[in-house]
Formats: C-alpha cells, structure tokens, sequence
C-alpha cells in the first residue's frame, strides 16, 4: 500500500513543461510589454519631469521595463538551461554559467542608452 502510494504521489507531482507555443506566445508579450515600455520612457523629456503630475507615466513605464524585462530575462536563461542538462557538474560551475547567461539576455533585452 505504502509504495503504491507513494508511486501514485510521484506521479501527480511529476513536473509538467508548459506547451512551446504557450512558452513563444509569453515570450512575445514580454518583449512587446519591455519594448513598448522602453519607448515610453524614450519619449518623455527631463523638462517635464519637474511637475510631479508628469511621473506617472515615466514610473510606471520604469515599472513595466523592470517587471517585464525580469520575467523575459527569466524565462530565457531557463530556456537555455533546459537546452543543456548536466553541462554544470559543480555548483559553481552551474552559478557562473547561470550568471553569465544572465547577464547576456540582459544586454539583449535592454540595449544601450
């Protein structure tokens, strides 16, 4: 009965990868969500910023950049991860590789200004 169980619990808490095209679709709203967010805070000029009625929207953009950005910046280096299992055989290898990917898919998504 227990290893029964036990079979049973392994199974329903079995990993499940959500499907490709679900993956590419939150994929595209992040990095439309990024860019849109970027040109918002392109557009606006220093001069305005001096009523505080006018932060708004720069905060919120600066919100979006960082929220959305995070998520893409996320999903992407677990992507990566996914592409090559066990390449990492320590846990410093594993963190630096991490890091580096990190840091890559961060200079894509947030171009120099």
């Amino acid at each position: 009965m227990t290893a029964n169980l036990e079979a049973m619990l392994r199974e329903a808490f079995a990993p499940v990868d959500p499907p490709v095209r679900m993956t590419e679709q939150l994929e595209s709203t992040l990095a439309a969500l990024t860019e849109a967010a970027q040109d918002e805070l392109d557009s606006w000029e220093l001069a305005a910023m001096r009523d505080p009625r006018n932060w708004v929207r720069p905060l919120l953009a600066a919100g979006v950049t960082l929220t959305a950005g995070t998520a893409l910046v996320a999903l992407r280096v677990r992507a990566r991860q996914r592409a090559r299992p066990g390449e990492g055989t320590t846990l410093l290898q594993y963190a630096e590789q991490t890091l580096n990917d990190i840091a890559e898919e961060a200079r894509r998504i947030l171009p120099e200004r």
